[in-house]
């Protein structure tokens, strides 16, 4: 008996689906509530664990200890993938979520470095990589289950509901630190209720453990496992299976890396620009994103139900396209929103700074020349700069040179490091620059929902029918393991390193949008490949166009 054929004797009724979305998509709400709760309080958490004079230097840390938990998604991917497609997709995507959920809890017991010095941030990165090789099965093991379980016309539709629960995590997390933030004191809030949103992933844990617990194994494993064709080795398969290697090219950069690096930079990058060189206040950050959030999360919904009537591959490529003419214009105008002041000061009173070795390294505890520690403040405060390098030579003695801003010179040189970033800002807001937090007006904080929104659009464009695409470009058998393993490379290696190479960028121009070059590289040669390796047309199940085995290697 064939895959299909079984898998049709086994359809669910509508009762049965509609269990399956909320259980699937509330499990995948809570666990991306785990993972985005470490960026929703990276300040705090920088404070807490990584803690150094050098501002530019704790936040780095913090977005590396969050790309640590990303780098080990593969290797998860790897492990339960290979479960998934030996043991079923239910049990294995219940590992998952405990992992995932135990992992959470831990960090907000862990005492801080100033209490038990180096081993706060060895303990936190190690509890990331858990957290990471939990959500490396996880996303797999949700979009497949649904997506086994859906019509095919439907398809799209039903596994739209898992991308849109990862925004609801990210929109969970933030509702979570309002609350917490309304029901604490400012003071008690950092120095312990930022904890308190860790703590309670055990009892999104709970929930999410027993609803998954009264879901039934997925019709199609159900069917491979009666005939006996389940994989032996799900990992070797997935990389020699005929015209697999192909398929994990195009899922790897021409879906996974446009995706992910669209989203995080819609999500997580206009966080942390609103809240950083833009300087508006964190609450007001965070209710704008809330508000953006869980207005796109529809977005995916319908991306998701338009791709089974006009295929796949259509949305993914009008997002791409659309994220590499839009994205500039759109940061641009969010910082204009949120800031105008800075925006006109900056053109009214550019800063350039000159004087010997002047460079700057954002790893660097302490800079290894006075210049360098200028640089170092002017990022701290956000304030963007050019560099005046000076020239020295063999008859050119290489001296102290000022700091201009606007057409006022100053003398940093002497300046001693106890007063030098206080006396830097006092000049700078001689010049018309402001370092208060920023409350724009009403109409300015709608117009940024309303751009938050269109960045919406185009992860929805790009994000809201891939779980239907990737569960049907690969065979049932090695799906797990082929769809995962591409996925969270490209998720963890290319979306998740996104903070931390955008904001070294940033650090090292000096230019609070610069960091979006690299979305716009990785998006630019994602585009060329969907092009190329997505299949076109209506939508079809792999076993639609293939043999099992394949007799050759052709695109399903």
């Amino acid at each position: 008996m064939g895959q299909a054929t079984a898998a049709a004797m086994r359809e669910p009724s509508d009762k049965e689906i509609r269990l399956v979305i909320a259980a699937s998509s509330a499990g995948t709400v809570f666990e991306w509530y785990d993972f985005f709760i470490y960026g929703t309080l990276a300040g705090l958490i920088g404070a807490a664990f990584f803690p150094s004079d050098n501002k530019t230097l704790e936040t780095l840390l913090v977005w590396a200890g969050f790309a640590v938990g990303f780098g080990f998604r593969p290797l998860g991917a790897i492990l339960f993938g290979f479960l998934g497609d030996k043991l079923g997709r239910k049990y294995t995507f219940l590992v998952t979520v405990t992992l995932m959920g135990i992992a959470t809890a831990g960090v907000g017991l862990i005492p801080s470095a100033a209490t038990i010095g180096i081993a706060a941030p060895l303990i936190v990165i190690c509890l990331r990589i858990l957290q990471g090789l939990a959500l490396g099965g996880e996303y797999g093991g949700a979009a497949i289950y649904v997506a086994e379980h859906a019509p095919p016309e439907k398809r799209g539709f039903y596994t739209s509901f898992i991308q849109a629960s990862v925004v609801g995590g990210f929109v969970l997390s933030i509702l979570v630190v309002l609350a917490c933030r309304a029901l604490i004191p400012a003071e008690d809030f950092a120095e312990w209720g930022w904890r308190i949103p860790f703590l309670l992933s055990l009892i999104l844990l709970g929930i999410s453990l027993w609803m998954r617990l009264k879901l039934s194994e997925s019709p199609v494993f159900q069917a491979m496992k009666e005939a006996g064709e389940t994989s032996g080795n799900p990992f070797k398969e997935s990389m020699t299976y005929p015209g697999n290697p192909k398929r994990i090219f195009v899922a790897l950069f021409g879906i996974t890396g446009v995706l992910t690096t669209i989203w995080y930079t819609a999500f997580f990058s206009s966080l942390s620009f609103l809240r950083g060189p833009m300087r508006m206040d964190e609450s007001l950050v965070e209710w704008i994103m809330l508000i953006a959030g869980a207005l796109s999360m529809g977005f995916y919904i319908i991306v998701g139900k338009w791709s089974d009537r006009v295929g796949r591959k259509k949305p993914i490529i009008i997002g791409a396209l659309a994220s590499l003419a839009l994205l500039f214009p759109i940061f641009w105008g969010m910082g204009s929103l949120a800031n105008p002041g800075l925006v006109e000061s900056s053109k009214a009173a550019p800063v350039v700074v000159s004087g010997p070795a002047c460079e700057y390294d954002p790893f660097a505890e302490v800079q290894a020349s006075q210049c360098g520690r200028v640089l170092q403040d002017l990022t701290a405060l956000g304030v963007p700069y050019d560099i005046d390098a000076q020239e020295c030579g063999p008859t050119a003695e290489c001296v102290a040179a000022p700091m201009i801003i606007g057409d006022q010179l100053y003398v940093y040189d002497g300046l001693s490091n106890e007063n030098r970033r206080d006396t830097i800002k006092g000049w700078l807001e001689d010049n018309g620059y402001d370092f208060d937090k920023q409350n724009p007006p009403l109409m300015n904080v709608l117009g940024i929902i309303a751009l938050l929104m269109v960045c919406g659009v185009l992860s929805a464009l790009t994000y809201g029918s891939v779980a239907a695409l990737l569960s049907e470009m690969f065979p049932a058998r090695i799906r797990y393991s082929s769809m995962s393993i591409p996925y969270h490379i490209g998720a963890g290696y290319l979306g998740g390193f996104l903070p931390l190479i955008a904001s070294y960028i940033v650090a090292m121009t000096g230019n609070a949008y610069s960091g979006l070059w690299y979305t716009m590289t990785v998006v630019g040669f994602g585009v060329i490949v969907a092009w190329w390796g997505i299949p076109g047309g209506p939508p079809s199940d792999f076993e639609d166009s293939h043999q099992d085995p394949p007799a050759s290697p052709v695109l399903p």
